[in-house]
């Protein structure tokens, strides 16, 4: 593990950079506050710190308040070395935000522990964390296709208005379903069909931009936001049509052709955020009449 030393006096430096050395960590010093702040500034810092609190420049106590002030989800675990002994000096040093103190001359074998203490800590907030960033990517993405869930990316329409109406940009809603889906798993099978909704997902993802945005809406049927200042509002969902429709899907052994129908309808001026279900209406309509003239096509409601 990779760890910051920042003591100002240079045979105390030695001491803990040789013990830590020792105890198979990762060193990185600094003979001030100043020089601690700016490696922690850098990418893969260290989030394990042993800090004096006595530090020309900026001292321990203002390092460790700089610290807390710019904490992220993966916070530092700091551990204040004071000659300092008195309660006052104790609770004022833990409240400023070091985690723990050990007292100066440091007992190496305390100091061990303590910092043994910090790594399990560290550790758990790792694995909190990842537990966390993997229960938000339950909660938002679709886990088949990998793009946004339903919910999700119904939580993007009323701030994609008021983003189009910022940015005085034209704003698409489109309802999109793959044709004749339903043939697809009655013949080969769901786990066919599921290769059929990724490959869908993954090209209908490639014929959009960076800032558009899709998800999953339910079964196979995908929710498109796009937006335009130039006019061209329905360009994406026809590229959207040629990605699926232009070459074979290789499935399992099998070569599928699969098409795609599109309704879309445009933001109206009198529509507001709140609107959401009314505009749904008007892309499902499209998209109705887009399957009853043909379908493989875009149509505009």
């Amino acid at each position: 593990m990779k760890i910051l030393i920042a003591e100002d006096s240079p045979t105390s430096r030695m001491m803990l950079v040789a013990v830590s050395k020792k105890w198979g960590y990762e060193v990185v010093e600094a003979e001030d506050g100043l020089e601690a702040w700016g490696i922690l500034q850098k990418e893969d810092a260290p989030r394990l710190l042993i800090i004096d609190w006595e530090m020309p420049g900026m001292n321990g106590i203002e390092l460790c308040e700089r610290v807390r002030a710019q904490e992220s989800s993966t916070p530092h675990y700091i551990l204040l070395l004071t000659g300092r002994t008195e309660s006052e000096d104790i609770v004022k040093g833990l409240s400023k935000g070091a985690n723990d103190y050990i007292a100066k001359p440091f007992n190496p074998a305390e100091l061990h522990a303590r910092m043994k203490v910090g790594e399990r800590m560290l550790d758990m907030q790792t694995k909190l964390h990842d537990a966390m960033e993997e229960l938000r990517k339950h909660a938002t993405y679709d886990g088949l296709t990998g793009i946004f869930n339903r919910r999700a990316v119904l939580e993007q329409i009323p701030k994609e208005i008021q983003r189009a109406r910022r940015q005085n940009r034209e704003l698409c809603i489109g309802m999109c379903d793959i044709d004749f889906f339903k043939k697809i798993n009655d013949t080969h099978g769901h786990l066919v069909g599921d290769e059929v909704l990724k490959e869908v997902a993954k090209r209908m993802q490639s014929a959009l931009r960076t800032y558009d945005l899709i998800g999953r809406f339910g079964g196979e049927e995908f929710l498109v936001i796009t937006s335009s200042e130039d006019g061209h509002l329905l360009d994406a969902y026809h590229r959207i049509c040629e990605n699926l429709s232009g070459a074979a899907f290789e499935v399992g052994g099998l070569s599928l052709n699969v098409t795609i129908s599109c309704g879309v309808t445009k933001l109206r001026g009198d529509d507001s955020e709140s609107d959401c279900l009314d505009i749904l209406a008007r892309a499902d309509a499209a998209l109705y009449k887009a399957k009853e003239t043909g379908r493989n096509k875009v149509m505009l409601g």
